[in-house]
C-alpha cells in the first residue's frame, strides 16, 4: 500500500530517520540508501511517497519516492542532524560482518583479551549495533 509522510527525523552521521504517515500511524524507519540517488536531499521536512514492510524490529520503508525537493523546515525540537563524515554513503553491515570486523579489531589491538572475552565483548557491540539500527540481522 502505498502512503505519504513527512521525514521528521534524520541523522545523517548515522543514516537513518523516520518518516510520519500523513493519515497518522507509527513512524516509519527509512536507511538513507532508501533514497537511491537523492540521498543528499534525505532531512526534515522532506515530503515522500512510500511503501512499507514489516520488519522484526517494526515498519521500514520498501520504496521510496521523493515528492517535493524542497523541504519545508521542520521545527527546530524534531531536527536530529549531528553532522557527519564528509563521505555521504553509509554501509550497513550484516550481523556477520560486522561481529568479523569487531573480532579482527580486537585481536589487533588488544591481543592480551582471552578467547572468552572477545566473545563477550563482540556479542555485546553487535547487540548495541544491531540496536540502534547500525547493522541488519
Amino acid at each position: 500500500m502505498t502512503a505519504v509522510g513527512t521525514v521528521i527525523r534524520f541523522d545523517d552521521f548515522r543514516g537513518y530517520g523516520f518518516i510520519a504517515p500523513a493519515d497518522g500511524g507509527e513512524d516509519v524507519f527509512f536507511h538513507a540508501n532508501d533514497f537511491g540517488g537523492k540521498r543528499h536531499l534525505a532531512q526534515p521536512g522532506l515530503r515522500v511517497m512510500f511503501e512499507t514492510a514489516q520488519s522484526d524490529r517494526g515498519l521500514k520503508i520498501s520504496s521510496l519516492t521523493v515528492l517535493d525537493e524542497d523541504p519545508v523546515a521542520a521545527p527546530a525540537g524534531d531536527v536530529t542532524q549531528p553532522g557527519g563524515p564528509e563521505d555521504d554513503t553509509c554501509d550497513v553491515l550484516t550481523a556477520a560482518a560486522y561481529s568479523a570486523e569487531v573480532t579482527e579489531l580486537l585481536l589487533k589491538h588488544v591481543p592480551a583479551l582471552t578467547g572468552q572475552q572477545i566473545v563477550l565483548v563482540r556479542e555485546r557491540l553487535v547487540r548495541a549495533a544491531f540496536d540502534h539500527g547500525w547493522i541488519e540481522g
